[in-house]
C-alpha cells in the first residue's frame, strides 16, 4: 500500500521542489495552523485543521467524538479497522482534490487509532497541497516517529525540507534533508524518488557531479519520475557527464 500514498505525494511535489517557482512566493514558509487564533475556532473550522488544530477540546467537540466512536464501535470489529476504513476514504477525497474533506477524514481516522501512520502521512500531504509547509513537516515527522525506517515517508519529509530550503535558503533545512536521505538510501538505494531527491540535494550543495550520479540512478530505476525542468537547471551548472541528456 505504501506506493499508493507515495504516488500521491510524488504527483503533488516534484516540479515545485526542483524549481523555486514564483507561484509559491506568496506562501509563508513559516505558516502553521497550530497557532492560537484571536477568537475560538468553531468545530467546523477545527475539523479541517490537522489533528483538529491540536487545540483544547470544547464540550461540543468531546460530545461529537464520543458519539462518533460509539457508532464506529457498533459498525466495525475494531477501531483499528475503522481507522483504516476512514483513511482509505480520505485518500479518495484527496485524489478528487477535496482537501478539507480529506483532512477531516484523516482526523477521524487518527481519532480512532493514533498509531495509524497513514493518518499523519495523509495530513502531511493535505498540508503540503495547502502550502502549509510547517504543518506538512510536523505531520510527516509524527509519522516517522512511529516508523523511523519507512523509506517513502523519510523521502517525502526530505521533499518538504527541500521545498523549505528553496523558499528560505536556511541551511538547517538542507542539513535535515541530507540526514533523511542518507538514512533512507542506506535502507533502500533502489527507491527512485530517494535518488531524485538526492540529486536535488547535491544540486543545492553545488555538487554537480554527485547530482548527475544520483539523477542517473533514479532514471534507471523509474524514468517516469524525471523532472525535465531540473535537468535543464543541472545542465546549466554542468553538462551531463555521460551525455545521456544532450
Amino acid at each position: 500500500m505504501k506506493d499508493y500514498f507515495v504516488i500521491w505525494l510524488a504527483l503533488l511535489i516534484p516540479a515545485a521542489g526542483f524549481a523555486q517557482g514564483t507561484h509559491l512566493a506568496s506562501a509563508s514558509p513559516g505558516s502553521d495552523t497550530n497557532v492560537a487564533s484571536k477568537r475560538p475556532l468553531e468545530l467546523k473550522e477545527r475539523r479541517i485543521l490537522p489533528l483538529f488544530g491540536e487545540l483544547s477540546k470544547t464540550s461540543v467537540q468531546i460530545d461529537e467524538e464520543i458519539k462518533f466512536l460509539s457508532e464506529c464501535d457498533k459498525s466495525f470489529s475494531s477501531r483499528a479497522e475503522a481507522s483504516s476504513f476512514f483513511t482509505a476514504r480520505a485518500w479518495e477525497y484527496l485524489q478528487e482534490g477535496s482537501l478539507d474533506t480529506a483532512c477531516y477524514r484523516f482526523n477521524l481516522a487518527n481519532l480512532l487509532n493514533d498509531k495509524n501512520v497513514e493518518t499523519y502521512w495523509g495530513l502531511g500531504v493535505v498540508s503540503y497541497q495547502k502550502q502549509n509547509w510547517a504543518d506538512a513537516k510536523r505531520m510527516l515527522g509524527r509519522g516517522i516517529e512511529l516508523q523511523a525506517d519507512n523509506v517513502p515517508l523519510l523521502v517525502d519529509l526530505s521533499t518538504v525540507d527541500l521545498k523549505l530550503y528553496a523558499l528560505t535558503n536556511r541551511k538547517e533545512e538542507l542539513d535535515e534533508a541530507d540526514a533523511l536521505l542518507k538514512h533512507a538510501t542506506a535502507l533502500d538505494s533502489t527507491y527512485a524518488l530517494g535518488q531524485y531527491n538526492l540529486a536535488l540535494l547535491h544540486y543545492n550543495k553545488d555538487e554537480a557531479d554527485l547530482a548527475w550520479e544520483a539523477l542517473h540512478k533514479g532514471r534507471k530505476l523509474d524514468f517516469a519520475q524525471i523532472n525535465f525542468e531540473f535537468i535543464e537547471l543541472l545542465k546549466a551548472k554542468k553538462p551531463d557527464p555521460i551525455g545521456f541528456f544532450k
